[in-house]
């Protein structure tokens, strides 16, 4: 009986484990999100401020690019304390918009996910630096 008991401990245990990874391996892949080639756009012509504490409600071109951040060579600057100097660029490729992170400390998110790889952006996307929020029209 002892045997049966261990036997059936170490099965419970397997399927355990094999649902956990499970768990991980949906978690990132929900993280990571659809390729970022993958996604339809639409012609982006430019940047809301949606929420801000001093910039709400303007609105920049993207034109050929703009690079956003806290330093005054920034196209266009924000002034927000999670913001790096040089935090994001959004740069026009073949006619699609691609945001880029520069290296910055506090991260740049895309509709609430953290931005790893340079990402098309389509129209009604949000960005989001520290307590500021863009929105792509």
């Amino acid at each position: 009986m002892p045997a049966l008991f261990l036997n059936l401990l170490k099965l419970i245990f397997i399927v355990l484990i094999y649902l956990f990874l499970w768990q991980i391996g949906r978690s990132i892949g929900a993280h990571i999100g659809p390729a970022a080639s993958s996604r339809p756009t639409k012609r982006v012509n430019e940047l809301v401020v949606v929420r801000s504490d001093t910039l709400s409600g303007l609105r920049f071109p993207v034109g050929a690019g703009i690079t956003i951040g806290r330093s005054s060579d920034a196209d266009v600057v924000v002034d927000d304390p999670y913001a790096s100097e040089y935090h994001f660029r959004i740069a026009v490729h073949n006619g699609s918009a691609v945001l880029s992170d520069l290296g910055s400390t506090n991260g740049t998110y895309v509709n609430g996910r953290r931005l790893t790889v340079p990402i098309n952006l389509g129209k009604g996307d949000s960005v989001q630096i520290g307590n500021t929020i863009f929105e792509v029209r």
